[in-house]
């Protein structure tokens, strides 16, 4: 569900992985949260003709839109967005270095690397004096 909800094709299953372990993880801790999961899955799996995890990336994709805004699928959105993107792994695939605050800041750190966009035209106009 982690990989139909966040699909990035060069990721590799760590990072899924690791998300779903946080889900779980917040589900033994908190019994509203795994009261919604549990609910949430089994609605998920009573969509099809198949359990949720058994449909192809766009059936279960297209599943998950037809859930988009329940309180379950918020919650489990809310924790594997944070999960899935501070994953350091994650960081590497996308190309960020991660926080900049421990080697101070990012002023000598990338804050001018736009390396990735043309030159800009800089045109001025000179000053005519009479």
């Amino acid at each position: 569900m982690v990989y139909a909800a966040f699909p990035h094709r060069t990721f590799p299953r760590g990072p899924y992985e690791r998300a779903a372990d946080a889900v779980i993880d917040q589900a033994g801790t908190d019994p509203r949260f795994l009261a919604q999961l549990m609910q949430g899955l089994t609605d998920l799996d009573a969509q099809r003709d198949v359990p949720f995890a058994e449909l192809d990336a766009d059936v279960a994709a297209a599943v998950l839109r037809g859930a988009d805004g329940t309180p379950f699928l918020t919650a489990i959105v809310d924790s594997v967005v944070v999960t899935l993107y501070s994953d350091p792994e994650v960081w590497e695939l996308l190309g960020y270095e991660g926080p900049s605050y421990a080697l101070g800041g990012y002023l000598h750190r990338g804050f001018d690397d736009l390396d990735w966009l043309p030159d800009p035209r800089i045109e001025h106009e000179e000053e005519m004096t009479a």
